[in-house]
């Protein structure tokens, strides 16, 4: 079985193999999530969290296009960009407990979450606060020939920032290897996006050069079609893109946020868990093409599962900083 492949639009091979570990990723990143609602509802959290929940597909299937030494930069919704790019989940709850195991040693929490060994240049609990680190960053691998490329995953709340109609100018003026991701899950906090957002999205991105297209974010196929893609494009020498993905999150803005009815509907809630879930698209996808059975997914399941609450455990066992290591590894 794993050694079969299956032809997407773009013409790019994916195996067996990568669908089911897209599979995995997603759950784990949704089992995740769910205990980190369960940490902040259990006040064993300190501070807040932004759930990803819903969102899977966008970061799975950007991340498996990429290579383990490519970067990318996140958002303060970000648990599932850390883990798509191979966090492990143990030493992400640490961070968000404050424990010296954290990535971070327990320094940054959920807003800040960085792994440079898997090419996570860092979360940012500022709005648009990574685009220039990204497109840094993607200057940087033009200059050292490193043949990377840089993903800028941030919200569609970010539109309203200005940095990113300057980055993305530098970035099609030096053809740098950046590929702009927009999770456009509809609100800016509170706020539909079409109440703060003139004009066609997309058009934004043209105006500069960029090439530019939009996807479905709650299935993984069709997103990792567009990212494998691009990025290809970008890894050889044809400059920026810009990425919009459709999608949704299940839950509040923050943990914090849970009635949500003065500014959307549960029913509207309701009609994409129940009709867009990504985990659920592709686990039906899977079993309708014989790639794997339903019996092989829910193992998968309860693995992901098992791994998650023991992360969880170690979180919760380990250490915090000792006090003397307070001006430690903090540079602002």
């Amino acid at each position: 079985m794993t050694a079969t492949t299956y032809r997407t639009g773009a013409d790019a091979r994916i195996s067996v193999e990568q669908w089911i570990r897209m599979y995995r990723r997603m759950v784990s990143i949704r089992r995740f999530e769910e205990q980190v609602n369960e940490l902040y509802t259990r006040a064993l959290m300190p501070g807040l969290a932004h759930l990803y929940i819903g969102e899977e597909a966008v970061a799975v299937g950007i991340c498996e296009a990429l290579r383990s030494d490519d970067y990318i930069t996140s958002t303060h919704r970000g648990h599932g960009h850390c883990l798509a790019k191979g966090a492990s989940p143990d030493r992400m709850f640490a961070e968000l407990l404050g424990k010296e195991a954290g990535y971070c040693r327990g320094k940054g929490g959920s807003m800040h979450i960085a792994d440079p060994a898997t090419g996570n240049l860092g979360a940012n609990a500022i709005v648009a606060g990574s685009m220039g680190i990204a497109t840094g960053a993607a200057f940087s691998a033009k200059r050292l020939r490193t043949n990377r490329v840089v993903v800028c995953f941030f919200g569609e709340g970010a539109l309203g920032q200005g940095v990113l109609y300057e980055v993305m100018n530098l970035a099609q003026l030096w053809k740098l290897p950046v590929i702009y991701v927009c999770e456009n899950n509809l609100y800016n906090e509170y706020t539909h996006y079409s109440e703060t957002t003139a004009g066609d999205i997309l058009a934004r991105a043209t105006a500069f050069g960029l090439s530019a297209e939009s996807v479905d974010g709650q299935d993984v196929r069709l997103v990792h079609e567009a990212a494998a893609r691009l990025v290809e494009a970008s890894r050889q020498g044809k400059g920026p893109a810009f990425l919009m993905c459709k999608t949704y999150r299940y839950h509040g803005h923050h943990v914090g946020d849970i009635n949500r009815e003065y500014y959307r509907s549960k029913q509207e809630e309701q009609g994409w868990k129940t009709e867009r879930d990504p985990i659920q698209r592709l686990r039906d996808w899977l079993i309708k093409e014989n790639l794997t059975d339903a019996a092989s997914l829910d193992r998968i399941d309860s693995e992901a599962k098992t791994e998650i609450e023991k992360a969880v455990e170690f979180a919760l066992a380990a250490p915090y900083p000792k006090p003397g290591e307070v001006d430690q590894d903090v540079y602002a």
